[in-house]
């Protein structure tokens, strides 16, 4: 087999460069990566990025059976860029060298949201910590003889305590969420009546800002394979940020429908659907939503002891479900946001 069929035989992207340095073959992937019409040019010209280059130039000193050369390849596809391990290997038994590119996007990405998960972390406990730091010094200096600034600081010391202790539980559990994620549950739930259950458990925090709930399609058992502790996170998640956000003396609505046959899950399936009042979410908000740490209004958010968490564990449960969550809003038309889940073969009494 010569080095052009073997080239061709390969599903990712490479490229063999012959002896004269001008390139002899390379398969459908390498020209979907590098481009059309490659054959027969110097390999300078067509591969242009310095670090690249300078692993092939180290490669052709090298004799057959030595380890081989890598750097570090940028493409694009569809706009969006993509990350490749090049290695470069002296051909055994050719005077000429083969180029083979793995992507490692998924790999930069998940190292990339590792680093910005630390930093938002450390970002969002610095700030309380700075904040308790600052009044444990002046509770002990210029407000050791003041009682109504005392009592001041230790309120807002609370509240500080309060917000990382939410913090530290959202961290945890989203950190379980996402370790079960694949394993699909196997109980079976009802699902109205967890619904129902959460919208008890929030009727006075809607009430103490002058609104109420409503709930539509709950008088029905709907019986599906689920986690009971799950779903209750997330429709208490949802409605929560319902009330908090969403128009002050305004009506939560959830509405609980069951179908027979669900475009988004392609089979039956029961959706959830949590509406507000409220201003409303812009477009270019609504793809980000469910970012760890994503706020459309940080300081709002801070101030009703948000963590930029809450919808992040909601996507994941969802997904664990193997349902869908759906976003819509326009400002000043309120927000709905919409659980779909599937409905699995009936359990057998």
């Amino acid at each position: 087999m010569t080095p052009a069929d073997f080239v061709q035989s390969v599903p990712v992207p490479q490229v063999y460069i012959r002896r004269d340095a001008r390139i002899g073959a390379l398969n459908a992937p390498a020209s979907r990566l590098l481009g059309d019409g490659l054959v027969g040019r110097h390999y300078i010209t067509a591969l242009r990025q310095p670090a690249l280059l300078e692993a092939i130039e180290a490669a052709q000193s090298r004799t057959p059976g030595e380890a081989p050369t890598t750097a570090r390849y940028l493409g694009q596809e569809a706009g969006r860029e993509l990350v490749f391990l090049a290695t470069i290997t002296r051909l055994p038994r050719e005077d000429g060298l083969l180029v083979t590119f793995e992507d490692i996007t998924p790999h930069e990405e998940a190292g990339q949201m590792r680093s910005d998960f630390v930093a938002n972390v450390s970002h969002e406990l610095r700030t309380p910590l700075t904040a308790l730091s600052g009044f444990i010094e002046t509770l002990r200096g210029p407000a050791r003889d003041d009682p109504e600034a005392r009592d001041r600081f230790l309120d807002i010391m609370e509240r500080e305590a309060a917000r990382m202790n939410r913090l530290v539980q959202d961290l945890l559990s989203l950190s379980r969420v996402e370790d079960v994620e694949r394993m699909r549950p196997t109980d079976h739930v009802d699902v109205a009546r967890i619904v129902t259950s959460v919208a008890m458990g929030l009727e006075p925090l809607a009430e103490g800002r002058g609104g109420r709930l409503r709930t539509v399609g709950c008088n029905t058992a709907i019986d599906l394979q689920g986690d009971a502790d799950q779903l209750t996170q997330v429709f208490t998640n949802l409605v929560e940020n319902a009330i908090k956000y969403g128009a002050e003396g305004g009506t939560v609505t959830i509405t609980l429908t069951r179908h027979d046959n669900l475009a988004a899950l392609r089979g039956p399936g029961v959706t959830i659907e949590v509406a507000d009042e409220g201003e409303g979410i812009s477009l270019h908000h609504l793809a980000r939503l469910t970012e760890r740490f994503y706020r459309v209004d940080s300081h709002r958010s801070r101030g009703v002891g948000g963590t930029g968490l809450g919808l992040a564990i909601v996507k994941h449960i969802v997904n664990r479900h193997r349902g869908r969550l759906r976003i819509t809003s326009e400002p000043g038309q309120g927000s709905r946001f919409t659980v779909s889940l599937p409905l699995g073969p009936a359990r057998l009494s």
